[in-house]
């Protein structure tokens, strides 16, 4: 499976930003079995960021590799949901079934 980077913007330690946080980790360690670079940015911490990326709510995940960027905003709870915003379901299962994902011809 290739890398997936990972962005979540959260608001402090809010109990939504800690439950988004806690359940994004349990997708990453359960699913995408370290093949992941996750990113937590406090908009508080980092408003210039936030600004940069458009945020509007927090919690905000982004997706930016692989292709295509996928947005996703809540607590993440729902973790098929999750699976199927990001666009990294299909990886998963053939990584899982142990196919090869087809190579990006780029």
């Amino acid at each position: 499976m290739k890398r997936i980077i990972l962005r979540l913007y959260v608001t402090g330690t809010t109990p939504r930003s800690v439950k988004a946080i806690a359940n994004l980790k349990a997708v990453c360690e359960g699913e995408l079995e370290g093949n992941v670079d996750l990113q937590i940015i406090d908009v508080l911490e980092h408003p210039q960021w936030a600004e940069d990326e458009k945020i509007f709510a927090t919690p905000t995940l982004i997706k930016e590799i692989p292709p295509p960027l996928r947005r996703l905003i809540g607590d993440l709870s729902d973790k098929e949901r999750v699976l199927l915003g990001l666009e990294i379901v299909e990886a998963i299962e053939s990584n899982k079934a142990g196919k090869q994902p087809p190579d990006d011809p780029e």
